[in-house]
């Protein structure tokens, strides 16, 4: 490892610790080196707050004249709700700028860069950046095409069933995988179950973490059977959003709205277009969407190639049953060669259970 990579994985570490926190912006670090002593350190916290490099210069000081500052997305050229971090680097008299990866905004990338070559600072880009661009998955995603990033998560026996004939599903997987969902819950912007979800376990959608963000919830009704005494509806824990179609009951929309849920009426009848769900959430700068749904919303953004990543929780059981659900069914493919592949795949071990983590490759023209 060179000294670089050290220190740029540094910055990585403490920018990913930020995860769920500064959405719609990136995850970005910064870590100030002047004469191989760390003299700042930085991240960015939240939209509309100091960026990293501010953080990391105001923490040098005058230590950041001479020195070499790592970051983990090229410094901003813009002004915005802060100023242009690449001029701050240029008065704070910096002489060296290594960058893991460049501004994925096709209208921005590459500025900040110059800001800082025309200044006379040497820019090194491209270390650990491969790390920087997996960091921002959300970001990366969110910014060129204004849709949020959608993970895909189920827990599974290993059968493939997500609960018994008889619809019990308490619990499958162990504590230890059921907190890792509180995550990735923390995580996302906003999180997205059917109705029939909400009729059968009254679920909360919440973040059961210390200080924990509850995202926004997503409830696919079309019909809106949701029921007002629901906790999504009643708990004030987090806004809920019901997408629904032109066949809804205008009487349960007038109720639920009155109850403060925002109800969106979708052009596609007979079922939810999830291409209209996603793109109205990214309308309304939500940058994330985690699906927690069963097996036929699962298979209809599969469907429809929305799914940017999967998170898979396998428990070591077996449940059998023809009429065991499994979390995705749909009209599914007939040939192997069109299966949905996944790439990139990542397993990690969570108490008794497996949790397998990948992105799908959809085949074109299918």
């Amino acid at each position: 490892m060179t000294s670089h990579e050290f220190y740029m994985q540094l910055a990585l570490q403490n920018a990913s610790a930020m995860k769920g926190q500064t959405d719609p912006n990136p995850l970005v670090g910064s870590v100030i080196v002047n004469d191989n002593r760390i003299v700042g350190v930085g991240v960015h916290m939240k939209a509309g707050e100091p960026h990293a490099e501010i953080h990391a210069i105001r923490m040098a000081g005058e230590h950041a004249r001479g020195a070499t500052i790592y970051v983990t997305l090229e410094p901003c050229s813009h002004h915005g709700r802060t100023g242009p971090c690449a001029v701050a680097i240029v008065e704070a008299g910096i002489r060296r700028v290594v960058v893991a990866t460049l501004d994925p905004n096709p209208l921005v990338s590459g500025r900040g860069v110059a800001i800082l070559r025309e200044a006379g600072i040497e820019v090194i880009v491209g270390v650990c950046e491969e790390a920087s661009r997996r960091m921002n998955e959300v970001f990366n995603k969110f910014i060129v095409s204004g849709l949020p990033f959608v993970t895909l998560k189920s827990a599974i026996t290993m059968d493939g069933k997500t609960a018994s004939r008889v619809s019990d599903s308490k619990w499958i997987t162990s504590e230890a995988a059921r907190e890792d969902v509180h995550l990735l819950r923390n995580q996302n912007a906003a999180i997205l179950v059917g109705v029939t979800t909400i009729i059968k376990d009254d679920s909360q959608l919440t973040t059961r973490l210390p200080n924990g963000r509850n995202p926004v919830r997503v409830i696919l009704d079309s019909t809106l059977r949701l029921p007002l005494d629901a906790r999504v509806v009643t708990d004030g824990e987090a806004p809920t959003w019901v997408f629904t179609t032109p066949a809804y009951d205008r009487e349960k929309k007038k109720a639920l709205e009155a109850a403060g849920v925002a109800v969106f009426v979708t052009s596609q009848s007979g079922r939810v277009d999830p291409s209209e769900v996603v793109r109205t959430l990214g309308e309304r700068m939500l940058s994330s969407l985690l699906i927690e749904g069963g097996s036929e919303i699962n298979a209809s953004f599969f469907e429809s190639r929305l799914v940017d990543k999967v998170v898979i929780y396998i428990a070591p059981k077996l449940i059998g049953g023809r009429d065991a659900p499994t979390f995705l069914e749909g009209t599914g493919i007939d040939k192997m060669n069109d299966a949905v592949e996944i790439n990139d795949l990542g397993v990690e071990k969570l108490g008794k259970d497996f949790k397998f983590t990948g992105y799908p490759v959809y085949k074109e023209g299918r």
